[in-house]
Formats: C-alpha cells, sequence, structure tokens
C-alpha cells in the first residue's frame, strides 16, 4: 500500500493548494468507490484497499483535504442525508431569500458581489471581450479559472490530461472573445475562493455573469443556496417565477459558467438523488461532502 505525505506545518496557502489538488486525486478514486458501494456502507479498509492506499493513510488524507474521517464523509454524502435537506429545502431556500443572504452558512460561505454583462455583450458570444485564463490546483483537482476587468467570469474543473477539453468547453461559451493565458491574474482569485482565510467582506470576491436574462436569473438564486444545504430544481422554478420551467432551469444550471462559487453542485433531484453535474458526478458528491465538513466540523 501507498502512504500519503502529511504537509509541512509551514505550507503557505498555494502549497497548500497544490497538496488538496494532489489529495483530491485519491479522494476521487475513493469517492467513486464509496458511490458504487453506498448502500454497504464499506469500511475504511475496504476503500483503502480500492483505492491503493493503507486505512491509516486514507483516514489522514481524508481529514487533511475536508477534516473528516472517510466514515463520517460516507455519512456526509449518503441518499438518506440527501433526503433529509430535500425536506427542508423550500424553507432553507425561502429563508436564505428573506434574509438577502446565505443564511445558516453564510460564515463558511464566500462573500461575493456580482453584477450581469449586458445582453448585447452576450447575444454577441463575447466578441470585442479579452478573457484571462490560467489552470490552478484546488481541493477538487485542477481548476480553470476564467477573468475579465469586471470580476471571474468562470470556473471550471478538470482531471489530470483533461485540461485542454476544459479549455475548450469553456471557450465555446463565448465563442468571438479573446482569450489570454495568464495565469499570474487568476491566481489570486483562486486563492481567494479556496482559502477561507483570504474572504474579507470589505474585499469581496467579484463574478460577472455572462448569459441569458432568464439564466442569470436561475444563477442569481444559486448563490442564496447556503453551504451545507441544497434544493430542487422545482424550488428553483417556483423562485424565479416559472414554476412549470423546471427542465429549463435544470439547463440554466449546466450552463452554470462559475463553478462552485456560484453552487450548482447544491441542487439535486426531488428523491434526493445526486442528479447531473457537468463537471461529473464523482466531484459533485466530493464537493458537498467536503462542505459539510466546513459546516459540520465535529462531525464523525
Amino acid at each position: 500500500m501507498l502512504s500519503a505525505a502529511a504537509p509541512t506545518l509551514t505550507a503557505t496557502p498555494a502549497a497548500q493548494l497544490d497538496i488538496a489538488a494532489r489529495d483530491y486525486d485519491v479522494v476521487r478514486r475513493a469517492v467513486e468507490y464509496i458511490s458504487c458501494n453506498v448502500r454497504r456502507q464499506p469500511e475504511v479498509e475496504e476503500i483503502a484497499a480500492a483505492t491503493g492506499v493503507s486505512a491509516r493513510a486514507l483516514t489522514d488524507l481524508f481529514r487533511r483535504w475536508c477534516g473528516l474521517t472517510p466514515k463520517a464523509f460516507l455519512q456526509a454524502v449518503t441518499l438518506d442525508r440527501a433526503r433529509r435537506i430535500v425536506a427542508e429545502c423550500p424553507n432553507v431556500l425561502d429563508a436564505a431569500l428573506e434574509l438577502g443572504l446565505s443564511g445558516p452558512g453564510r460564515l463558511h460561505d464566500l462573500f461575493v458581489v456580482h453584477e450581469a454583462m449586458s445582453p448585447g455583450e452576450w447575444k454577441t458570444g463575447g466578441a470585442g471581450l479579452v478573457i484571462r485564463f490560467g489552470f490552478h490546483p484546488s481541493p477538487f483537482g485542477q481548476a480553470l479559472a476564467m477573468s475579465t476587468p469586471r470580476g471571474l467570469c468562470g470556473l471550471a474543473f478538470a482531471d489530470l490530461g483533461e485540461e485542454a477539453a476544459a479549455l475548450a468547453d469553456m471557450r465555446s461559451r463565448w465563442p468571438n472573445a479573446t482569450y489570454v493565458e495568464e495565469p499570474a491574474a487568476t491566481a489570486p482569485l483562486v486563492a481567494q475562493i479556496f482559502d477561507p482565510a483570504s474572504c474579507r467582506g470589505d474585499q469581496p470576491l467579484r463574478i460577472v455573469f455572462i448569459g441569458t436574462d432568464f439564466e442569470i436569473r436561475v444563477w442569481e438564486t444559486l448563490l442564496r443556496i447556503p453551504m451545507g444545504r441544497a434544493t430542487t430544481y422545482s424550488t428553483i422554478a417556483e423562485h424565479v417565477g416559472r414554476p412549470k420551467a423546471a427542465r429549463a432551469v435544470g439547463a440554466a444550471i449546466g450552463k452554470n459558467p462559475i463553478s462552485f462559487v456560484v453552487p450548482c453542485h447544491r441542487v439535486i433531484g426531488k428523491s434526493g438523488d445526486l442528479t447531473g453535474y457537468h463537471w461529473g458526478l464523482t466531484r459533485k458528491r466530493a464537493i458537498l461532502g467536503w462542505e459539510a465538513a466546513k459546516v459540520e466540523p465535529k462531525a464523525e
């Protein structure tokens, strides 16, 4: 069995993201195994054997990556827990919208200020728009960050070797924009997103939406979902004034260009099933478990 090296106590935030990205490669394999065997509730030794590391190394790695043991993570992503979340989701979103903020998960959420580009800028496919981009390590694999002078406009994920496909997918959203690879420009944004210590109310993360009016209304609603909570497509449809448009809402969520920050991963099916996610259901399950650890740090 392989062992997982622990980070040094003096690791910088950038080094910690490197470690988290390396950890995610093991986490991804573990989550895939857990997902296929969730009804059996496999023991950590079984998960570790399937993942290719020792049970001790897997436990240490999960604690480092999200603060939970593998067993606690398994409990955090079970269908039963998802169903309980769904049962409360209308009240969660109602309360968040009424308060104008993300309710009980506020202290764990990013402080985000958003604006939308004009319909004309969207209709032209981004013509005349300069988008800078870069790949960076993150707790969920390689993160592709994209920005304009007005703020973050895109965040995508890719496993190692899939970076070119992720970039092509994002470029297809605004095909007429000019793209400049400049990781130095996007690195501070990534640090702000994945390093909670860097989130300050007087220095909010600025994001810019590029989409149709309907898509932007859906994405704005997603920002209201508290960390550690979830809602359904039909509930969002009701909140955007289109109660019969759950399918259209699903399509808009699938086009969300700013993953994680605009938490489309917090939308699940009425039954509690983790339905489609543009960057893969394994990553969606990993993100939800990671967030559960931030909201419930003492879970075991």
